[in-house]
């Protein structure tokens, strides 16, 4: 780590990335004391108050060590996008700050360095159609519906991404695809950062996943787990955290306790196995350095 703060300029935003459980966090802190900085949150799942534990989120004593923006700062039931992620990080950018950002949030980061298209807001009712259809079971003729650009463009086994793609198709009758060869400027191009992703070895990153989903039980996330079973909604983009709809339905007494911590571990090996896939194809002019 010190030879990466070594190689890295203090006179740059640093860009970290890097599949779940890889030390991005630490190297961050690491970063922010050694240079100075401020801390910005670029994970999906770390924006919600209700998951500290779950999603690994720094804990009181780290963020006391250096400054972190846009963690934990959502309440379950607040809208959120891309776009609002962007908007908050404009708004650090223009206190005069030196950033650094860490996350395994592929969108936000490339929408970060890259741009993002201003699609409209997706109507209630479009969303609320397109949960219907994912909850029945509608995933794969969802994808068929989809126009050929975007369909070879996203994910299509990640359900999350396949529905949005859906709903602005279905709100706008415009492909996503379309929206976003319309991209507006990138906030922090790559060319005036630091971009950093982290590469481990996939045996080593599956036994530090396992690890950590049975440390994170023993210190409080099935509590949190609990706290949050009185308004579990599975399509809320809270209710995404990883680990969590196997947390809950031990709860709802559908899995015995280890029966969940190991579905939870495969959740997470599954996640951390497509956030590499990102790191490949769409990180390609990003620094490798090596997790330890």
């Amino acid at each position: 780590m010190q030879e990466i703060i070594k190689n890295t300029s203090s006179e740059k935003h640093v860009l970290i990335a890097g599949p779940t459980a890889s030390g991005k966090s630490a190297l961050a802190l690491a970063l922010a004391e050694a240079q100075g900085g401020v801390i910005v949150n670029a994970d999906a799942l770390q924006v919600w108050d209700c998951w500290r534990i779950l999603s690994a989120r720094p804990d009181a004593a780290e963020e006391g060590r250096a400054e972190h923006r846009l963690y934990g700062h959502l309440h379950r039931d607040a809208p959120y996008s891309v776009g609002h992620w962007l908007r908050e990080v404009a708004a650090i950018l223009h206190e005069g700050k030196r950033l650094i950002v860490v996350g395994g949030t592929g969108l936000y980061l490339t929408a970060l360095t890259e741009g993002l298209a201003e699609i409209p807001a997706v109507p209630p009712e479009v969303r609320a159609e397109a949960d219907a259809r994912i909850a029945g079971g509608g995933l794969a003729a969802m994808i068929a519906e989809l126009d050929r650009e975007t369909a070879g463009r996203i994910d299509l086994k990640n359900p999350a991404r396949v529905q949005r793609a859906w709903e602005v198709q279905r709100a706008t009758g415009r492909g996503i695809a379309a929206w976003q060869a319309d991209t507006g400027p990138a906030l922090i191009p790559l060319a005036g950062a630091t971009a950093l992703k982290l590469d481990c070895d996939r045996d080593w990153l599956a036994a530090r996943i396992d690890r950590r989903l049975v440390s994170m039980v023993e210190h409080g996330a099935l509590e949190e787990a609990r706290a949050a079973l009185p308004h579990w909604a599975p399509a809320a983009p809270w209710a995404k955290a990883i680990g969590a709809p196997e947390l809950i339905a031990h709860l709802q007494g559908d899995l015995s306790l280890p029966e969940a911590i190991a579905a939870a571990q495969a959740a997470s090996r599954q996640y951390a196995k497509r956030q590499r896939t990102w790191l490949r194809a769409r990180m390609r002019a990003w620094t490798p350095v090596a997790a330890a």
